[in-house]
């Protein structure tokens, strides 16, 4: 039964942590960022099924960025462009107003942290193999 609810699990831990990451930089959020949220966390947590536990910690942190990068924008397009809620504009140094692209790199370092959490909760929670990472 508890395999069953994986991803529904993971989905909102993965919301819950990208709606208080919106709280604590922008001190309000969207529910639209916690399906954000959630979609970027399962997304994330699969680098290790598709990859090796071998492939370098900076590379999976890569594949992350690009991942949310490219999920910031679409959710942006969706909400902000097509559906007009306003969800949030950036202004300088972006991409039609939904990707700024110095947080690129913040999603980097971000990423990292959900990568091992996400690999932690696999473990904890679902008795999936126990993290360990390469970092080069």
């Amino acid at each position: 039964m508890v395999r069953k609810l994986k991803p529904l699990v993971l989905f909102n831990i993965g919301g819950l942590l990208y709606f208080c990451i919106e709280l604590l930089w922008r001190s309000k959020s969207h529910w639209s960022m916690y399906i954000l949220g959630g979609l970027v966390f399962l997304l994330i947590g699969s680098i290790n099924i598709h990859l090796k536990w071998s492939t370098p910690l900076w590379i999976q942190c890569g594949i992350s960025m690009i991942i949310i990068t490219v999920l910031e924008f679409v959710t942006g397009c969706i909400v902000n462009l097509w559906l007009g809620w306003d969800v949030w504009n950036y202004t300088r140094f972006d991409i039609l107003g939904q990707v700024c692209l110095p947080f690129i790199g913040l999603w980097y370092l971000i990423s990292s942290v959900g990568i091992i959490l996400d690999d932690v909760f696999r473990w904890l929670i679902f008795k999936e193999e126990k993290p360990h990472y390469r970092i080069f």
